[in-house]
């Protein structure tokens, strides 16, 4: 089997770790350590909905994505006049994994944002930020139900992201910026902890692949993504 550049097996990810209570503020926050990709997700409530949503009883959950000026080895300028056509792609993903994750009838009326900025990127930031984002709701719906504000738990599964692809023709798992950069196919993939895909993102720059290599890749992203939700587990298990 062969070692990629920062020593780890193709099917092993960068180092993880996810820190609960990053931000004293906010109903739920996390900070997910992914390799050198870090990013602090932090969950907001507030006891409305969209207009479009009023009188249905029914909540939302939704996300928004920031890349911090120096989060990369240049200085990136601030989005200053809205978001860009890459930041609202990614804004619209993390909502729809999140919404996955939840009964939003038994939210009732109110809505949660998960904001996600990346303090460093070295690949992956979309990935760590549903992650990371999913133990910072699940931490707001524990402070929602821990007030006596939810007579159920809206929680219906668990939600994570893992990112695979072919580099030199080889399989790898959670790819770095110097891997994805060079990748030949590269894929997102989110799904929950009951098996099911909420969206696979596959993009091939160095020509189409064949069934039978995706269906190696999603076998490649379910041990990342067993991985990435038990790191999950563990961080709930600490009261922030």
């Amino acid at each position: 089997m062969t070692t990629r550049e920062d020593g780890r097996r193709p099917d092993e990810l960068r180092p993880l770790q996810i820190s609960v209570g990053a931000q004293a503020y906010a109903e739920g926050s996390a900070l997910i350590e992914l390799g050198a990709t870090r990013v602090l997700c932090a969950a907001s409530v507030e006891e409305s909905v969209p207009a479009w949503l009023r009188g249905q009883g029914r909540g939302w959950v939704t996300g928004e994505y920031a890349m911090l000026p120096r989060a990369t080895l240049s200085r990136t300028r601030r989005e200053r006049n809205g978001p860009g056509g890459r930041t609202q792609e990614i804004q619209r993903l993390i909502g729809r994994a999140l919404r996955a994750a939840v009964d939003l009838g038994a939210l009732g009326e109110r809505t949660i944002t998960v904001d996600c900025d990346v303090l460093q990127a070295d690949g992956g930031t979309r990935t760590a930020s549903i992650t990371g984002g999913y133990v910072a709701l699940a931490l707001a719906l524990r402070r929602l139900r821990t007030q006596g504000l939810l007579a159920d738990d809206p929680l219906v599964c668990a939600v994570a992201a893992v990112s695979v692809g072919i580099v030199d023709e080889q399989l790898l798992l959670d790819l770095a910026y110097g891997e994805d950069s060079r990748a030949g196919f590269d894929c997102n993939i989110v799904a929950t902890d009951q098996g099911a895909y909420v969206e696979v993102q596959g993009t091939a720059e160095a020509g189409p692949i064949t069934r039978a290599r995706l269906d190696e890749l999603l076998k490649l992203a379910d041990l990342g993504l067993a991985r990435m939700l038990a790191a999950q587990q563990d961080a709930l298990r600490v009261q922030p």
